[in-house]
């Protein structure tokens, strides 16, 4: 049984998500990711400025005139979004946490694919395996994996993105779309993300909040890693050390996204305290322009 509340959070998620894909993602997803290849479509007879490496000279050798081959992409894809469900999900400095936004993000991109008829399955983990929904189609589909990250209790609060990896490779035989989606407070799963971005077009999205960039003067503060239950204090009103916190969280980033391109891996960052959307859009037009250029 789902709440009132939640049901009502579901339904808004439902409705930007739309609202969103119609205006624009839906465009940018189609550009972004390519199909599986081209597919014959038809014969047609050939006008000036036509490819000529495109005619069609057994057919254009039985009727005497010019016929060149019509080709589309085949477009149907399967995306796959790994999401990570760990303790951290519960931080944010906005009015939705880590978790609430990659439901969100989680609904762009799948409504993205069902406006291209694709199919969404979705992984979900911790520092083990939590929720698999195999791939598939339809609106009920597309809402069944959102909501089921908004409302699923993990049973583990750690992070093992390595063992996501795994069981995505056990699953999936075929080349993929991957969203691997996750602040990646964890380490040693580069070897087989550099595997599965040979076989699939792999992307990971690394969000984070403001608070983790930005440290605000509130005096003596507790902080507690919802991973492994540690607690530190510090004294926010120090200058030096709300800078290093800064210069630490920068560094971070900048290691993630290294080690995510040397593995093959397309990598975004996406501040979920902002316009992520906005940042997210960047991210596919990036994606195109690379794809033309």
């Amino acid at each position: 049984m789902i709440d009132k509340e939640l049901m009502k959070n579901i339904r808004r998620i439902e409705m930007i998500a739309r609202k969103k894909v119609n205006s624009t993602f839906a465009g940018e997803y189609h550009s972004a990711f390519k199909g599986r290849g081209m597919e014959f479509e038809e014969v047609r007879q050939y006008a000036p400025g036509d490819d000529i490496r495109d005619i069609d000279w057994n057919v254009s050798a039985r009727t005497g005139d010019l016929f060149i081959k019509r080709f589309r992409e085949e477009r149907e894809l399967t995306l796959y979004l790994l999401v990570d469900l760990s303790a951290s999900g519960i931080m944010g400095s906005s009015n939705k946490n880590r978790m609430e936004r990659a439901a969100e993000i989680a609904a762009v991109l799948s409504f993205s694919a069902l406006s291209n008829n694709d199919r969404v399955g979705l992984i979900g983990f911790t520092d083990r395996m939590e929720l698999y929904i195999p791939p598939g189609k339809g609106r009920n589909h597309v809402m069944d994996i959102f909501s089921r990250i908004l409302k699923f209790k993990p049973q583990s609060k750690g992070t093992d993105i390595n063992c996501a990896l795994e069981f995505l490779s056990s699953v999936q035989k075929r080349r993929a779309i991957v969203f691997l989606i996750s602040d990646f407070y964890d380490q040693h799963y580069s070897k087989k993300l550099v595997s599965l971005s040979v076989k699939h077009d792999f992307i990971t999205l690394c969000l984070y909040d403001r608070r983790e960039r930005e440290l605000p003067s509130l005096g003596l503060l507790k902080l507690k890693d919802p991973e492994t239950g540690k607690q530190i204090y510090l004294d926010s009103r120090r200058e030096k050390l709300r800078q290093q916190w800064s210069k630490e969280h920068i560094k971070r980033l900048q290691q993630i996204s290294q080690l995510h391109h040397r593995s093959g891996a397309d990598h975004g960052e996406l501040d979920i305290s902002g316009d992520w959307m906005g940042q997210l859009s960047r991210f596919f037009m990036k994606r195109q322009a690379r794809r033309v250029y």
